[in-house]
């Protein structure tokens, strides 16, 4: 896993506040924003651990001409800006493909558009097969092709929740006091004995002697459908696993190694031909990422592991020693 190249910072600097002010609003529209935000903008971000975006800022004066009008909110202005650097320096062009697929999606540009950020992703991935932008642009594609954000859908979705915020949130409370009493009471019986994850729910549930104690949202690696059969495939294992080992020093919080290759697994990767892969986890988010909470689990955004938040991996850690089994379903 590696560090965050300058890109990424520069995009942490740049959305960071902006998420941050929209995850402490609250509503129907602010809550599909969030969601919308971290699919496009957070995911890269999140999976640079595992892939990477190289490469820093080849910062000229038009480039910090563009990225000004950016960040005050002039996005057409930025957008030509961005058109006129493409046509007088081709070396720049996926970079600056890059930029324009974000501000087309950018969520308070009132002319976005989903399609033409899409074609400037789309060209970058075809015409630009060795850029630093690539594997970026292939995640922001699948976000926006999968995520269930258009402007109609919030606004029918507003008047689908208008008036039932306080009874939602009145359940919330009694479902989450009663989650806490049988977690406490399972802490006192002490460890679990079993952790059950559901791929297709996306979910992960602590077993003890029979039962479910406690369940948690997860994320899963960017192509969850189907078993993992190789390294590098981005799929998260279905199997009967172990914890065979933790590392508290994670760049992803914390970390426990599940016991991925098992034998079926290394016949069916010797009969393909290829490696099985390893190194597969349940973990945290990425140090230093904290504060995107459980709006991580709207996108499956690791190379295969199973990802939740920050205080749910200390609370799994604390009751699943090592040996624990580890049954993923599909």
């Amino acid at each position: 896993m590696r560090e965050l190249g300058n890109f990424q910072i520069m995009l942490f600097e740049r959305y960071g506040p902006f998420l941050s002010w929209m995850a402490g609003k609250k509503g129907a529209r602010v809550g599909l924003l969030r969601f919308f935000f971290v699919g496009i903008m957070v995911s890269p971000m999140l999976i640079s651990g595992c892939g990477n975006v190289h490469g820093g800022f080849q910062g000229t004066a038009t480039l910090k001409e563009a990225n000004d009008l950016f960040n005050q909110g002039n996005y057409k202005a930025s957008l030509d800006k961005y058109e006129q650097i493409a046509e007088s320096h081709a070396t720049l062009e996926d970079r600056v493909l890059f930029e324009m697929g974000i501000l087309y999606a950018h969520p308070r540009n009132e002319h976005r558009n989903y399609q033409k950020s899409l074609e400037c992703f789309q060209k970058i991935i075809r015409d630009y097969p060795a850029s630093h932008y690539r594997q970026n642009s292939q995640t922001m594609m699948f976000t926006l092709n999968n995520a269930p954000i258009k402007d109609k859908q919030i606004e029918i979705l507003q008047q689908e929740v208008k008036g039932k915020d306080d009874e939602i949130v009145e359940l919330r409370k009694k479902i989450e006091a009663l989650q806490e009493r049988v977690f406490e009471y399972a802490i006192q019986k002490g460890s679990v004995d079993r952790i059950v994850i559901e791929k297709n729910a996306r979910r992960l549930m602590l077993i003890s002697k029979g039962d479910v104690i406690k369940t948690y949202k997860i994320a899963l690696g960017g192509d969850p459908v189907g078993a993992k059969e190789r390294e590098g495939d981005n799929k998260t294992p279905e199997g009967v696993y172990v914890i065979d080992a933790r590392n508290k020093g994670s760049r992803y919080h914390l970390a426990l190694q599940i016991s991925y290759p098992n034998e079926k697994d290394r016949k069916r990767a010797h009969e393909l031909g290829v490696s099985p892969g390893g190194n597969i986890m349940i973990h945290g988010i990425k140090n230093g990422f904290s504060w995107v909470g459980d709006a991580h689990a709207e996108v499956d955004w690791t190379k295969g592991c199973i990802a939740v938040t920050d205080e749910e991996i200390e609370e799994i850690d604390k009751l699943a020693p090592n040996g624990t089994i580890v049954e993923i379903k599909p």
